[in-house]
This record gives C-alpha cells, sequence and structure tokens, in this order.
C-alpha cells in the first residue's frame, strides 16, 4: 500500500469513527436520570410509521412573588415517550392520578423509541 492509500484509509477510519461516536453520544448515550411527580394527563399511542407511546405528566406549582406581592399559580408539562409497552399499559389505567415516573435524559429522539428525548422506564408510585 503506498503512503497516499495509507492516509486515505487512516483518514477513512478516523471519519468513521467520529460518526460512530457522534451516534453513540447524541442518541444512545443516557445524558441524565430523574424522577418526575405529578398528576398523568395522558398516554397516547401515536405515530404515522413507528408508533410509539407518548404521555404528559402536568405539575402544578407556586411561583413565588410578582411585581405587586401576588402569588401565582403555575403548572410545567412533562412530554415524554414510554419504550416499554408494560410500563405504557399500566400508565394508561392511571390517568388522571398522582404519580411517580423515573426516565433517562437522551440529547436526541429516535423514531422508533418516541418523539421525546426523556423516555420513561419506571413507575415509581401511583396515588
Amino acid at each position: 500500500m503506498t503512503i497516499k492509500g495509507k492516509i486515505i484509509a487512516t483518514v477513512t477510519g478516523l471519519i468513521a469513527i467520529g460518526i460512530a461516536a457522534f451516534i453513540f453520544i447524541k442518541f444512545y448515550f443516557v445524558f441524565g436520570e430523574g424522577v418526575k411527580a405529578g398528576e398523568l394527563n395522558q398516554v397516547v399511542y401515536k405515530g404515522y410509521i413507528f408508533k410509539t407511546y407518548e404521555g404528559r405528566l402536568i405539575q402544578s406549582g407556586l411561583r413565588g412573588t410578582g411585581a405587586k406581592g401576588t402569588v401565582t399559580m403555575e403548572s410545567y408539562v412533562f412530554e415524554f415517550s414510554v419504550d416499554d409497552q408494560g410500563v405504557a399499559d399500566s400508565l394508561m389505567r392511571c390517568s388522571g392520578k398522582n404519580v411517580e415516573l423515573h426516565y433517562k435524559e437522551y440529547l436526541g429522539a429516535l423514531p422508533w423509541r418516541g418523539q421525546q428525548k426523556y423516555v420513561v422506564d419506571k413507575i415509581l408510585s401511583v396515588n
């Protein structure tokens, strides 16, 4: 193999390794894990090609005082995907209840895993 061939092979190999590392970090590396608690609003099974379970959790709370000393009620919507059918079936029966959900956060979403970068993998409690 000539020097030119070795350089081309090395550069091609480095580019392939770089692309593989980018794909792994963007779509498969778990960036964070956590627990969210709130009222489960909905869990739906939807999609055109890849059918996935998508859910919404409402977290309500009080926000600090405003300009005139008022306290405002504010809610935060946590949208998530579920990739385990058993967890999704359990969540579908819990609509309207307060739940604690364990989730994993990815840097990007994959079509067959769901539309959100937050993926719920466990139900910790239902009230």
